[in-house]
């Protein structure tokens, strides 16, 4: 029977391929889960080290918030400090060294004056009801002025509340200083299409002419002083004067016959017209110094052909070296 063994022994060899492929299968089924475990655990590492990093960015970012803050409190300090130093000293009447303080630092105080000057401060209104009468580089000019003026103002120990008197929106005047003027619609002041008249009671306005017989003896904190917005390079005779008389109210000019006396040049050119803001700075001079021979020396310009007469000048000399000496 030797046929038996055969037959048996094909059998077996058609049944070992299916044995091999199931035990194939086993092998690749388990590898598949172990790749599916390692890609689960590998999600699950990956959004663990994420939301550490999440986690992490929060807390810097906290950090720099906290650090931030601590800073500008720190800042805040020491330029609250430096402006009370500063405050002390002027009011002290001692000479400190704005260098000394940032820029913010001065900004804030300067902000504080003008805003304290708005309520207790002198009145000053700059009357421009005249522009009508003035060429496009008149108007050019007169914005530059009024620019200068209030640049002077910020910078100033005691700074004046200042108006803008009879300025309409759609004037040329008003459209040339928000062109040439940065931040003019910002500037600590009044301006409006009213007069002086309509704000302050006549008996308390003076207006400041170089045409006025009577000259100013001091700058009183009950008067309202005017300037007239002017610049003529025609030399029209007595505008000023003419204006202040129509509004019926007082005059007076700047001391400088008193305290000055005429220079000899070459061209023989005397003259007391001056610009709006070269008239502020020697009131507002007079308002810081008590002294006309100081302010009118600081700043009357030379080319107007006079010089501090020769008995102010002794005088201001022993003033000035009596205050070097306290």
């Amino acid at each position: 029977m030797p046929l038996e063994p055969a037959k048996q022994q094909m059998a077996e060899q058609q049944h070992l391929p299916s044995e091999m492929c199931e035990k194939e299968l086993d092998v690749v089924s388990g590898l598949m889960e172990l790749l599916c475990i390692d890609l689960e655990a590998g999600e699950e590492e990956r959004k663990a080290h994420k939301d550490h990093a999440a986690c992490s960015k929060n807390v810097l970012r906290k950090q720099r918030h906290w650090e931030r803050q601590l800073a500008a409190k720190k800042s805040k300090r020491k330029e609250e400090k430096q402006r009370r130093r500063l405050n002390r000293s002027q009011e002290a009447g001692a000479n400190a060294d704005p260098a000394q303080f940032t820029k913010r630092v001065m900004k804030a105080i300067t902000k504080e004056r003008l805003a304290e000057a708005r309520s207790t401060g002198l009145k000053l209104c700059v009357d421009l009801s005249m522009t009508n009468c003035m060429s496009d580089k008149e108007i050019s000019r007169l914005a530059g002025q009024l620019r200068r003026l209030y640049g002077s103002n910020k910078k100033a120990t005691r700074p004046f509340h200042l108006f803008l008197t009879d300025l309409k929106e759609d004037s040329r005047l008003y459209q040339e200083c928000v062109r040439m003027n940065d931040g003019f619609l910002n500037y600590n002041m009044e301006i409006t299409e009213e007069s002086c008249l309509d704000l302050f009671p006549s008996d308390t306005v003076v207006y400041l002419t170089p045409d006025a017989q009577k000259a100013l003896e001091t700058v009183d904190v009950d008067k309202v002083y005017v300037l007239g917005g002017l610049v003529d390079e025609s030399i029209q005779k007595k505008l000023s004067l003419t204006r202040a008389a129509e509004l019926g109210i007082h005059t007076a000019r700047l001391p400088i016959d008193e305290y000055m006396v005429k220079k000899s040049n070459v061209k023989n050119f005397h003259s007391k017209i001056l610009a709006i803001n070269q008239v502020f700075d020697i009131l507002v001079t007079f308002l810081e110094t008590g002294s006309w021979t100081q302010a009118l020396q600081t700043w009357l310009p030379a080319g107007k052909g006079y010089v501090i007469s020769p008995g102010n000048s002794e005088r201001l000399l022993a003033k000035t070296q009596t205050l070097q000496e306290e």
